[in-house]
């Protein structure tokens, strides 16, 4: 679909990653409206961009049918928010937990659910989820994260199919290790030797390409990790033992114990 003149919603939009997305999409003419927590961050940021900023809270039930409304007819949302939920199922309370999945599966799928209502009426449209490759390959300390981006895949992917025929496209990014913004980059976790990263800026690229092309899925990691994520789909079993041989155990507990305070 045209992305110069339409309405883009991007969720998470304070987060480094969000800010890519968002300047993205500004750049090829689109009208973004952006939303997160902070609503210090997000006013000037809509205000460079010459969008409008809609401080919301998804963990708020209430607050993502309120957050539609004020956001008005949109063509295109980018939920892109997530909490960090890496670390062990015992170290979590219940009320953890139910943050996490509210924020990570439960939101996009209200905010899809109710933006898709309007899209189908006008037959035009596009959902994108960011999600990550957790969501393809599972790994120690994240049975939780994985939940939410499995979830998510799952559920875009039969989405995709039910709006297919109402001329509204659904596209999932699965992002590896992101540099400079996001959960990895500000964990100050290290990857095992021979792991690469990839930019938000690429991240940006991969949602507007998936669009343009109307793709199901986009992978933005370098190929060794790209190939794990399809293995991983087959021969889970294997690709858990490459993970413990290679160190990247190591990596999840730096990660969990990065992001503790932050989920």
């Amino acid at each position: 679909m045209e992305l110069r003149g339409a309405r883009v919603l991007v969720t998470g939009a304070t987060g480094g990653i969000g800010r890519s997305l968002a300047e993205a999409f500004a750049a090829r003419g689109g009208e973004v409206v952006l939303t997160g927590r902070r609503a210090d961050v997000l006013a000037p940021l809509a205000e460079r961009l010459g969008g409008r900023a809609i401080p919301a809270d998804l963990a708020d039930r209430d607050g993502i049918e309120k957050l539609l409304g004020a956001a008005g007819e949109i063509d295109v949302v980018v939920a892109n928010a997530a909490l960090p939920a890496m670390g062990l199922l015992s170290d979590y309370s219940v009320g953890e937990v139910d943050r996490a999945l509210d924020v990570n599966l439960r939101a996009p799928i209200i905010t899809a659910k109710l933006a898709a209502e309007q899209m189908v009426a006008r037959r035009r449209g596009h959902l994108v989820f960011i999600s990550s490759l957790s969501g393809k390959t599972a790994s120690r300390q994240a049975s939780l994260y994985n939940a939410t981006k499995f979830g998510m895949r799952g559920f875009a992917l039969a989405l995709r199919e039910d709006l297919r025929p109402h001329n509204v496209g659904v596209s999932t990014v699965f992002p590896g290790y992101i540099r400079d913004a996001g959960m990895f980059a500000d964990s100050g976790a290290s990857l095992p030797l021979g792991v690469g990263t990839r930019a938000p800026e690429d991240v940006a690229n991969a949602a507007i390409r998936a669009i343009d092309k109307n793709q199901a899925e986009v992978d933005v990691a370098p190929l060794t990790l790209r190939l794990t994520a399809m293995v991983a789909g087959v021969a889970p079993g294997l690709v858990a033992a490459m993970q413990r041989r290679v160190g990247a155990d190591k990596t999840s507990e730096q990660l969990a114990e990065g992001q503790r305070d932050k989920r």
